[in-house]
């Protein structure tokens, strides 16, 4: 409450001054891990998209990565109409439980069964790059299609994409959103970033990222780094179901500032 208050009073002042410059507020959800005959999972699912959609103020919703609870292409469809249900625009990051080429479900594939579902989503790449209210949004992809696993992979075409991009919108403010972390306030090994180091030397030659947010940890961790908030959040699947609203304000002359909000999801008695 304390900070709602702070966070109002802030902007009305930047409003009265005139420096105020952009905010942007949108919903995270991560690691929702659907499946179908699944009825819990599925209200889980439903009452998460009318909770967001009683939320005021937000321009989008971003699910981070693993979606579905396994690379079976008979699960998305019904992740996607339930999610369709949402009144704003939502984004797709592809996690680590969302693709197998083996199993029959490419990123390829995945992204077509989505267009499928949704004639309104046109990306066709799990790399992309949209904006809204004066924000640039890069969707970086870490996932691993062939042997897949808990460990990031950001390879090297996925890197040089990134360094090109943030050469491209240097004027502008960046936020990033992929599935695996590349700091945390607690690593864990077993759900690490393979040559993370190369992630952030790229990340490091450019001043127009303001946050890099993730999940894949299924836990809550928020971190500053060289001028970048990283924030990850927990599965939605905790034991209370869990999503993010996230703000960021940028003003001349000041620091961005990320304010950030769990949500809990009121599920129904039975």
């Amino acid at each position: 409450m304390i900070k709602n208050i702070f966070l109002t009073i802030t902007a009305i002042l930047l409003l009265q001054t005139g420096v105020f410059a952009s905010v942007v507020k949108f919903a995270q959800v991560t690691d929702s891990h659907f499946r179908t005959n699944d009825e819990y999972r599925a209200d889980v699912l439903k009452e998460t998209v009318k909770s967001i959609n009683n939320e005021k103020g937000l321009s989008f919703v971003v699910f981070t990565g693993d979606n579905i609870d396994s690379p079976k292409a008979e699960y998305l469809p019904e992740f996607i109409r339930i999610i369709n249900k949402l009144k704003i625009p939502y984004y797709l990051v592809i996690g680590n439980h969302d693709v197998f080429k083996n199993n029959g479900l490419s990123k390829k594939h995945y992204l077509e069964i989505v267009k499928e579902y949704n004639w309104l989503y046109n990306y066709k790449k799990p790399n992309y790059v949209f904006k809204k209210n004066g924000f640039v949004f890069i969707v970086v992809d870490g996932a691993k299609e062939v042997i897949p696993g808990s460990i990031g992979y950001y390879k090297e075409d996925t890197l040089k994409w990134l360094d090109k991009k943030l050469k491209k919108y240097k004027n502008d403010k960046v936020i990033i959103f992929q599935h695996f972390p590349v700091v945390a306030e607690k690593e864990m090994p077993s759900h690490m970033v393979y040559q993370k180091e190369k992630y952030l030397e790229i990340l490091d030659k450019h001043d127009n990222v303001i946050s890099i947010v993730a999940g894949h940890l299924h836990t809550n961790s928020e971190k500053m780094r060289n001028g970048v908030y990283h924030v990850t959040s927990p599965t939605l699947l905790s034991e209370k179901p869990l999503y993010k609203v996230i703000s960021i304000t940028t003003t001349k002359g000041f620091a961005p500032m990320v304010y950030t909000e769990l949500k809990e999801v009121e599920m129904p008695q039975k």
